[in-house]
């Protein structure tokens, strides 16, 4: 088939892959234009844009999905269909019919379960036990379309939105390939979502990551792992900001939530509205991510303070 993909971030790289090492015929990709990054704020292509660029495939970046220039460019390219993977825009409906067999996602989660632009991250912030993939028919609604194949993967007690991400990645390139081979031969069976059990993964913004110590130690446990590697979890000590990458959930004891009530080595252990979180690992301001060990050498932390204020 003819195929016409669509993607951005790092997550959709392993499906543009795969689709190179098949017998299908990319015609081209579509990805977000550059955007800064780092402090310099350079310029930077996306990684399906660099991955697109090393096998010698037609890039286009443009500014507004809607754009006539650019639609009329997919059409002449005239794909057999659009295969999209955390590109990041929603297709108006001139995009979603173009296809002879339309227009199919690679998301990365269980639909009707989180719907949404961050579907990795919630299921981690919220405790889930199971992730996975869902290859969907897309329609002009929010991740609403059929389903065509969906496989899930166990969530690690340790796992981070990052280490979630490469996992579901890869399956969601196995899965890519298995639905086109199915749609090919005319063997695929799409099957409705049940809208009743549907939930929804809103974007994450820079102020999610502020840690609440009210909440329970689990909780808080859960969403550390959730804002890894971003937006990151943070609080303040003293009116300084640290990030806080990495947490145990320690033994209860009383204090107000978000107190440091213990400083021992290698933690700092912060009172929340149930139970002790234990930080790990961590970011002060304007420096590195280290190990709280680390940051102790050289730093005096003092017990009775409250994070956050």
């Amino acid at each position: 088939m003819k195929i016409i993909f669509m993607g951005t971030p790092e997550f959709a790289a392993p499906s543009l892959d795969a689709l190179l090492n098949s017998k299908h015929n990319v015609a081209a990709i579509v990805t977000q234009p550059d955007k800064p990054a780092g402090r310099e704020k350079r310029l930077t292509p996306p990684p399906v844009k660099v991955r697109a660029l090393k096998a010698g495939l037609t890039v286009l970046q443009p500014e507004r999905i809607k754009d006539e220039g650019f639609l009329n460019a997919l059409s002449e390219l005239n794909p057999d269909i659009i295969v999209v993977a955390a590109y990041g825009k929603i297709l108006p409906a001139k995009i979603l019919h173009l296809p002879k067999y339309g227009c199919i996602n690679v998301h990365a989660s269980l639909l009707p379960k989180y719907r949404g632009a961050a579907p990795i991250n919630w299921a981690i912030i919220n405790g889930e036990n199971e992730a996975g993939i869902t290859i969907m028919q897309m329609d002009e609604g929010l991740d609403t379309g059929d389903i065509l194949l969906q496989e899930g993967i166990p969530i690690a007690k340790d796992d981070t939105t990052g280490t979630l991400s490469v996992r579901l990645s890869q399956l969601g390139a196995k899965l890519l390939i298995k639905a086109l081979e199915a749609i090919d031969v005319g063997r695929i069976k799409a099957i409705p979502q049940d809208n009743s059990k549907a939930s929804f993964a809103p974007i994450l913004k820079k102020g999610t990551g502020r840690i609440d110590w009210t909440r329970e130690a689990e909780d808080i446990y859960n969403m550390v792992r959730g804002m890894d590697p971003w937006p990151g979890a943070f609080t303040y000590y003293k009116g300084e900001m640290w990030r806080v990458w990495k947490t145990a959930v320690g033994n209860n004891r009383n204090g107000t939530p978000g107190t440091v009530i213990n400083v021992d080595g290698g933690k700092i252990d912060i009172a929340c509205g149930k139970g002790v979180i234990s930080i790990t690992e961590m970011q002060p301001a304007n420096k590195r991510r280290m190990a709280v060990s680390d940051f102790l050498r050289g730093n005096k932390i003092e017990t009775g303070i409250i994070l956050g204020a």
